[in-house]
Parts: structure tokens; sequence; C-alpha cells
């Protein structure tokens, strides 16, 4: 694609980055046939190769409209896109680039910054954890839409004590600790019978993305880089060999910080090396077989699989959780069709987005059933805490963390 940049872009790093990815773009659309907003919108422009149009007109100097605002917002940042382009075109940076423009171009109207104000400021905030366990104590008098997004309370679980030689650091999340914390003690709990030690690093918080994808992106860098000063002394002391992320949302994000502080001087080495660090969970699983083996009871009812495309796109991680959970004896099913479409979570998408959210997540949820054809699934699994409430919302089945699954199966120890 031939672009010819505006003069206040030309020589710029964003307009740099963002000229070589539209030159590797040749208009083909197949990106379009694997789009969810374009499938179920069936507007060009709310497919990638319209949303790149529109990014390279305003890098050429044309001026966005609310319009061009409205159609890159309701992109999804499932960067499946990206899994099916021949030519490797990098949607999701591109993206990111062109947001930023947009919205520094184009005023938003008062209620819509409200909100997404109130979630770039909320879910990442100390204040969410009481806040949602005063929304549990009072759920049942909620209205419907809001007790779908606040799930019953649950209890923690033991944290293992056991010290071992291997260590792992684990991001707890923002806002999993609060909505799932079974989640984050299940993960310490099959690592340590597998000997691995997790430790936290307790100034770490979110892992940027909230604030990044909702256009606060120099608020979400500031995030990325506490989180590589948390976790700095221990890269320097040596004492773990791995920074472990259960929400494959934050893994993608960690993955790429390395790319999004390269022009941070002070910070552009330190980033790329916690990036080379940072592994999803799932990428353990390997090595959790092979210690694992013989020390799991697997339930006997056949389960559900939804890859969240921060795993499968994002990642680039697909087959893992399937093939190494089936080591161990559990049987997962994905969808027969449509496994690579995102369930409509996509952060806060489902709020700011629900008219396009709820659609693809009852479309998710129907090709999930058609692969259970006989009975319904004992539960319905995945890898992202973001995936995993969406999906709940909209089924009485429950959906669960795939750790916990493990962790429930573990036999005691000999």
């Amino acid at each position: 694609m031939q672009t010819r940049l505006a003069p206040q872009y030309q020589g710029t790093p964003q307009g740099q980055e963002a000229d070589a990815i539209l030159r590797q773009c040749v208009h083909c659309g197949f990106c379009t046939a694997t789009c969810p907003t374009y499938q179920l919108l069936g507007d060009e422009l709310d497919g990638p190769r319209g949303r790149i149009y529109l990014i390279k007109q305003v890098l050429e100097g044309a001026a966005p409209t609310r319009k061009t605002q409205l159609h890159l917002d309701r992109c999804l940042t499932c960067r499946n896109c990206e899994s099916t382009c021949p030519s490797g075109v990098q949607y999701g940076h591109l993206l990111d680039i062109g947001r930023r423009i947009v919205d520094e171009k184009v005023r938003r109207p008062l209620g819509e910054r409200a909100v997404r104000w109130a979630l770039k400021e909320g879910l990442p905030s100390p204040l969410f954890g009481p806040a949602m366990r005063l929304g549990q104590a009072v759920r049942g008098l909620l209205p419907q839409p809001l007790r779908a997004r606040v799930p019953p309370r649950q209890g923690a679980g033991s944290w293992p004590t056991r010290v071992h030689s291997r260590k792992v650091l684990l991001l707890q999340g923002c806002v999993q600790p609060a909505m799932a914390p079974r989640i984050n003690s299940a993960t310490a709990r099959v690592l340590d019978a597998a000997g691995i030690q997790t430790v936290v690093a307790p100034a770490a918080g979110c892992c940027g993305a909230i604030r990044f994808h909702l256009n606060d992106q120099r608020g979400g860098l500031a995030q990325m880089r506490a989180n590589i000063d948390a976790w700095w002394p221990w890269l320097e002391s040596g004492g773990v060999e791995a920074i472990v992320m259960n929400a494959s949302g934050c893994g993608v994000t960690v993955k790429e910080y390395g790319h999004l502080l390269k022009g941070d001087a002070q910070y552009a080495g330190k980033a790329a090396r916690i990036s080379s660090l940072a592994r999803d969970l799932s990428e353990l699983l390997p090595d959790l077989v092979e210690r694992l083996r013989g020390r799991v009871n697997p339930p006997a009812a056949p389960l559900a699989y939804h890859p969240p495309c921060t795993l499968q796109h994002g990642q680039k991680l697909r087959g893992g959780v399937e093939q190494h959970l089936a080591a161990l004896g559990f049987t997962l099913r994905v969808a027969r069709t449509e496994s690579h479409l995102c369930c409509g979570a996509a952060g806060a998408y489902s709020v700011l987005h629900p008219h396009i959210a709820y659609p693809l997540r009852e479309r998710k949820l129907g090709a999930l059933a058609d692969a259970f054809a006989d009975q319904p699934p004992a539960a319905i699994v995945s890898a992202n805490m973001g995936c995993i409430t969406h999906l709940q919302s909209g089924t009485a089945i429950p959906v669960r963390h795939w750790v916990q699954m493990l962790d429930e199966a573990l036999l005691p120890a000999a």
C-alpha cells in the first residue's frame, strides 16, 4: 500500500512505524473473513481493511471525524486479522497509533468521556475490590444487567507455603483478585505441586492494558513502568525464571512491553527483558504434565474450551491447553466452527459496545453448545478473566479458568 504521510507525521516514531505497517498491506481482504465486527455489521469500515484505510487517510492529512472515531472504537482488538493476514500486517500496533491520533483531534461527547474515565480509573483502582465486595453483598437486589457483571463472592483458597528452588513471579491482575480470587491461588497450588514456588511483587498492579486501550496511553505506559520497577529486583537477584500471567489479556500486554517502551531510553532495555521472560501460564503446561502425570484425577465429563483471542491471536498460542490437559486425562472440546472468533468481552468493550458484545457472546455460546449435541458440558473453561465473566453472564453452565479444574483434580501428595 503506497502512503504519503502528512508533514506532521514524517520522521516521527509513530509515523515511521505506521508507514512501515501500511506498506505491508496488499488490500487482499482476507482479514474481513475472520473479523467479528465485519461479520456482524457487514460494513467495510468495520473490518480491518476499512479501518486501515481510515488510519491511512488521517496519516496523509485528512481530518478525522466522529464517524472515523466510531469505526476505530468498534474494533475489538482481537487480532484475528493478524492470524489471517498473509502479509503479516501488524494491525494491532497500527490501530493503537490511529486511535491515539484520532482521539487527539476528535473530542468525545461528555457522557462517553465520563464512562471511559470511570473504567480506566475504576477498574485498576485499589477501591475496585471494596466496591466489588459491596456489590456482591447486595447482588440479589441489583438489576439483571448489573447483576450479570457481579459474580457471587468466593473465597480465595489457601496459598501454598512451601519453598522451592524454582520460582516464578505471578501478576495477580487488577480485577481478578476481587472477582475470582481462586484463579490465582489455584495457579499457586498447581505450580507448588510441580515443585515451583509462586511469588508476588506487591507493588505490581494493572498490566496497563485497560488504560492503554481506552486511549490513555500515557497512563498505561506509566503502569507498565511501575510493574517493571516492582519486578526488577527479583530479576537482578536471579531469583525467578519467568513472569507468569494466568490472564491471557495481561500476558499479551506484558509481552509487548519491549515494543511499547522501545522509545523510552530509561526503560527500553528493561522492558525488553521483561517481555522476554513473560509467559502465559499455558506455556508451563509441558513441564507441568511431566511433573503431575499420575497425580491428577480429572472429571469424566467433557469440558467446553474457549481459547481467548489474546491467547490464540495475540500470543499465537494455539492448541496447547487442549493438548496438554488431554495428556493429563481431561477431555476438552472446542467449538466445531468459529473457535477462532471473539466472544465479545475484549476488556471494557462489553461495557462500551454491548450491542456488539452480546450478540458475539450468544454466537460463541451457541457454537460451543453445538459441540455438545448429546448433553451440555460440565463446564466451560477459558484462560482470561474478561472472557470468563462475559460468557458467564449469558449461561447457567459454570465458566471457569482451566487451572481451577486442574487444581481441583490434583490428588493429595503421597
